[in-house]
């Protein structure tokens, strides 16, 4: 997937000083819960509520961020089932440091469950 300029990404954000690990590389655990976000951003809008996390079915580290990187995450929605959404999420980053480029950096599969107000999976409406 090239970086799709005709649509809008789930979130975007800047990859910050505050977000690398002790080497001063951005830390993957700072990518999967910004992938995470941008995901529960469609099975929200496809369940039409609450959604929660159930399963990170795939996930790839196909480059890295830098600090100072624009990242900006795509999601959309794959499969539905009686109370699940599989999501995939493509993240790229744009280096606006030094030689601008947009790079792919990432890519997963993540699934969510609808839930209703107890908590408890409830079917995704039609």
């Amino acid at each position: 997937m090239e970086f799709p300029h005709d649509q809008q990404p789930a979130i975007r954000v800047f990859a910050m000083p505050a977000d690398t690990n002790a080497m001063g590389d951005i830390f993957g655990g700072w990518m999967m819960s910004q992938v995470d976000v941008a995901g529960s951003v469609a099975a929200f809008k496809r369940a039409n509520g609450r959604v929660v996390t159930v399963a990170v079915n795939e996930f790839l580290f196909l480059n890295p961020i830098y600090v100072g990187d624009l990242v900006s995450i795509f999601s959309e929605v794959i499969k539905v089932g009686n109370t699940s959404i599989q999501v995939a999420a493509h993240a790229f980053s744009e280096r606006l440091i030094d030689n601008y480029e947009t790079i792919k950096v990432a890519e997963a599969t993540l699934t969510y469950v609808a839930i209703d107000n107890n908590r408890r999976p409830r079917p995704v409406n039609g």
